[in-house]
């Protein structure tokens, strides 16, 4: 046997030999394969339900604080002495009521001397308006008996003045709060005597934010509760709305005035305020385990493509979220009318995983109810 031949028989041995190989790897992964499709994993039963629109009476939540219509600070316009208090705290009065006297002795009797005079100025002209047009009083003397009569009366008029400044009226009808004066105080212009404050009715601001403007008009109702007492609903109108938007929070502040007839509401107290919309007739409201939230968004898996046996394939679909619901809430983008959504257990589902829909739980779910949106700041 020649040296070729014996190195010719190696190389087919070896060549056999990765011929076997190759042919057992095949043969492995055939059969596995065949192992594989014959253990198929079964479609996974899932809860679902089918999207259909329906009326949602949409409305906007904000917080607020309430305002008296009418509140002051009473002061003087002038410094005194306390002669007489007229009012008693927490006491009600009537526009123009007397509340506190200032001494005034001194402008009284420079009033009565300034009468006097403003009197015999008066007699004096009379007699120069009879005698200047005989000539027995020539002309230039009649005007200066106007011009002294009018001094005189303005005299009295400059007193009156200074007399109705120590007498503190009430500028409005309204509630006296807390007295901060007593009889006999030396008081300075300006100094704080009580507080006056009209509470029926009352307003009540709050904000809004500008996307939200389009929606707001004068004369919508509101309806506001109080933490002093939550289950008491108070409904007002909107008065007036800013004409102008925060430039850092771009929202716009409100104002709307409720009745408050037993005076139970007080200026600054905080309220929480809900402005009706008209309803929506084509939201398409999902349960809010039906949504899925992760870093990339909201999303929600649908069944697509389901066979008499009610078995589809899972489809994960990005969507837009708007108002809560209570336990639910309203998809704008991602969902149409008729298509079918997995309620529960979305973790568990693989990727393009073949589903089973659970009937019995979907007829045994009831129809949700229309219900009322909430807040604009819990988007």
């Amino acid at each position: 046997m020649s040296t070729a031949t014996f190195r010719v028989k190696p190389i087919a041995i070896s060549v056999v030999g990765l011929v076997v190989v190759f042919g057992l790897l095949y043969a492995w992964r055939t059969a596995r394969s065949s192992g594989a499709e014959y253990h198929a994993m079964p479609p996974l039963p899932v809860s679902t339900i089918r999207a259909q629109p329906r009326s949602v009476t949409e409305e906007l939540q904000a917080v607020g604080n309430l305002q008296a219509v009418r509140e002051v600070l009473l002061a003087p316009d002038t410094s005194g002495r306390v002669t007489a208090i007229h009012f008693e705290a927490g006491q009600s009065v009537k526009e123009g009521v007397a509340l506190v006297q200032l001494y005034d002795a001194p402008e009284q009797a420079d009033r009565a001397a300034a009468v006097a005079k403003a009197d015999f100025a008066q007699l004096q002209l009379r007699r120069s308006q009879e005698l200047a047009p005989t000539g027995a009083e020539p002309r230039e003397l009649l005007e200066q008996r106007k011009a002294e009569a009018a001094q005189a009366a303005a005299a009295v008029r400059q007193l009156d003045a200074r007399i109705q400044q120590k007498s503190i009226r009430a500028p409005f009808s309204g509630q006296i709060g807390i007295r901060r004066i007593n009889p006999g105080q030396y008081l300075n212009a300006g100094d704080v005597i009580a507080t006056l404050t009209q509470l029926d009715p009352i307003y009540v601001n709050f904000t809004l934010p500008q996307q939200d403007l389009p929606k707001l008009a004068p004369g919508m109702q509101v309806r506001v509760t109080v933490d002093a007492a939550p289950d008491k609903v108070l409904t007002g109108r909107i008065s007036s709305i800013e004409p102008r938007i925060d430039g850092e929070t771009r929202n716009v502040v409100v104002q709307a005035l409720l009745p408050n007839s037993d005076r139970f509401l007080k200026s600054g107290m905080y309220a929480t305020a809900w402005l009706a919309l008209p309803a929506t007739t084509d939201s398409i409201v999902l349960p809010l385990t039906a949504i899925q939230t992760s870093a990339s968004g909201d999303s929600a898996i649908l069944v697509q493509d389901a066979d008499a046996q009610g078995i589809g394939k899972a489809v994960a679909v990005p969507v837009v979220t708007g108002r809560r619901l209570g336990e639910e809430v309203v998809v704008t983008q991602g969902v149409k009318a008729g298509d079918i959504v997995v309620m529960a257990g979305q973790n568990r589902l693989p990727p393009g995983a073949m589903v089973k829909i659970n009937a019995a739980a979907a007829a045994a779910a009831p129809p949700a109810a229309p219900a009322v949106a909430s807040a604009a700041g819990t988007r």
